[in-house]
């Protein structure tokens, strides 16, 4: 093995494929509330959805999970999917959505490269929605490495967007 090696630069991650219960209640919940579109069906087990035509972000299927019950909490998987928003502004829309729709949120942090919030889907995978603060903005250490934190989110502050110009 070579020690030196290091992922590309411009590697990212392609897509998450999770194992839902109920495909149409996920669609509902990534599609009808988040905004994601269906690109793709697989028979009535699965389907492909994303954001701006991408031939899939997601993937949702009960090939082997069809009515079956969340994973649990202690037992190693999925933490949670991130989804990165490009401008604070749409991590408020999201906000406001699912603050209309009374959606549970489990969190609402500032990391300081971020702000995220998070809940869960309905199968109890947990999804992170957020937005990157610019690159000249993150805040750092004395020795230069990243200085990432988690207090609380000003989702008043937050909302503030949906009526700046």
């Amino acid at each position: 093995m070579d020690a030196d090696y290091k992922m590309p630069s411009l590697t990212r991650i392609g897509h998450v494929h999770l194992k839902v219960a109920d495909l149409t209640r996920s669609i509902a919940f990534y599609c009808d509330l988040l905004g994601f579109e269906i690109t793709t069906r697989y028979g009535a087990d699965a389907v492909f959805i994303s954001a701006g035509g991408y031939h899939h972000h997601i993937g949702l299927n009960t090939w082997y999970s069809k009515n079956g019950p969340p994973a649990s909490l202690n037992s190693a998987g999925l933490f949670h999917t991130a989804i990165v928003y490009p401008e604070r502004r749409d991590l408020a829309v999201i906000f406001d959505r699912l603050r209309k729709a009374k959606y549970p949120l489990t969190g609402a942090s500032d990391h300081g490269v971020s702000e995220a919030i998070y809940l869960n889907d309905p199968d109890e995978n947990g999804v992170e929605l957020y937005w990157d603060r610019p690159r000249e903005d993150w805040p750092q250490k004395a020795d230069g490495s990243l200085e990432m934190y988690t207090q609380p989110l000003d989702l008043a502050g937050l909302l503030n967007e949906l009526h700046a110009e």
